[in-house]
């Protein structure tokens, strides 16, 4: 059999990524549609997918004839999403996180585990790399998945994540500043490892999955036991001159004086209680919920306090939408139509404003969506 020479090689390695990303990108197709949009010949196409079925890389749909013609059908084919997996972390202060999703992303497993705050920072990479191992022993496939199986491993932390994975600076974790995340955890779990901010990666999967699908231009303000912000421009987490955009921690109290009017609020009616300023506005809220008119001004002040906040960045950034996350998601039109009612007065093109569609699980399913870019980027290699 003559050899192939190096450019008919690496032509048939772009022809066979082009039918690949065909078959990723629809849930299945014939050969005549392959060979369509790869522009290719039918032969060389069906050529192909005997490559693409013998690696795993596709299979055969089994559909029957349509009700009512005659005749053979078409052979269809589909991407084989089982033949690789990635993995999801989110590390928080007080909770781990992983996800393990096949390559169409579909979740696959999922656990957590609640770690102290003040762990040293070598424990609690021990730690993730425990959880990810248990994530996918425990994954429901038909053959054991073991670490080693990974195509690739995502990661989303709070802090300052320079473009090597380390972590250049954390105000939230004890211990975390200087910690090289990525190369330490590609050490331990011996699969490629990307690390990125754990916001940016929040606001990635809701443009993934969740509130912002469909959507360019978007703010995430998370709101919790801190104050986080994720921007999203032209489809891509906006990262900044020095990886730190959108990282509020260093702010004085970590919070926004609009906190004020719900922790004013729950010390007038509740004084015995020292609450966080979360907690305190989640109280306020609680009892707006029951009918306290008090309360709900206090809340409705609050909402309007984050939204003096959020015009700075509006104005100039012109995004398409602002999604809250964090625990004050649960808020839901409490929040967000004061926010809505005030950018609606002062902004030339206010956004519209929702609350997060994926609640807690928004980091680990950025961290996902993360490690599947990098999956894919392999994937469709040429």
């Amino acid at each position: 059999m003559p050899r192939e020479s190096g450019d008919a090689s690496f032509l048939r390695r772009l022809n066979q990524v082009a039918i690949l990303r065909g078959l990723h990108g629809t849930e299945s197709a014939t050969l005549a549609e392959l060979a369509r949009s790869a522009r290719v010949s039918r032969a060389t196409a069906e050529a192909i997918m005997e490559t693409l079925l013998r690696e795993g890389q596709a299979e055969e749909y089994a559909a029957g004839a349509a009700e009512g013609l005659r005749g053979r059908p078409a052979r269809r084919f589909a991407f084989r999403a089982a033949v690789g997996h990635v993995a999801g972390v989110g590390i928080g202060a007080a909770h781990l996180t992983v996800m393990v999703a096949d390559l169409r992303g579909r979740i696959v497993g999922r656990g957590a585990v609640g770690v102290p705050r003040d762990l040293p920072a070598a424990d609690r990479l021990d730690a993730v790399a425990a959880l990810v191992a248990d994530v996918c022993a425990r994954a429901e496939l038909e053959t054991e998945l073991t670490v080693g199986d990974l195509t690739a491993v995502g990661v989303g932390t709070t802090g300052v994540i320079d473009g090597d994975g380390r972590v250049v600076k954390s105000v939230v974790l004890a211990d975390w500043t200087g910690v090289a995340l990525q190369a330490e955890l590609a050490r331990r779990l011996a699969v490629p490892v990307l690390v990125e901010n754990d916001m940016r990666l929040a606001v990635l999967a809701e443009h993934w999955l969740g509130a912002a699908r469909g959507r360019a231009d978007v703010l995430y303000l998370h709101s919790g036991s801190r104050i986080g912000l994720g921007m999203l421009l032209g489809g891509v987490p906006y990262r900044g001159s020095h990886a730190a955009a959108g990282e509020l921690g260093g702010h004085p109290n970590s919070r926004w004086r609009a906190f004020q009017h719900v922790m004013d609020y729950a010390m007038a009616v509740d004084p015995g209680e020292l609450r966080a300023p979360s907690q305190a506005a989640l109280f306020a809220l609680a009892r707006a919920q029951e009918g306290d008119a008090e309360a709900a001004t206090a809340v409705e002040s609050f909402a309007t306090g984050l939204a003096e906040a959020l015009v700075t960045l509006v104005t100039p950034l012109d995004p398409e939408l602002v999604v809250i996350g964090g625990s004050l998601a649960q808020a839901g039109e409490w929040i967000t139509a004061p926010i809505r009612d005030y950018l609606g007065a002062v902004c030339l093109y206010p956004p519209d404003v929702a609350v997060s569609e994926l609640g807690a699980d928004a980091v680990c399913l950025g961290a996902v969506r993360y490690g599947l870019n990098e999956a894919e980027r392999r994937l469709f290699a040429s």
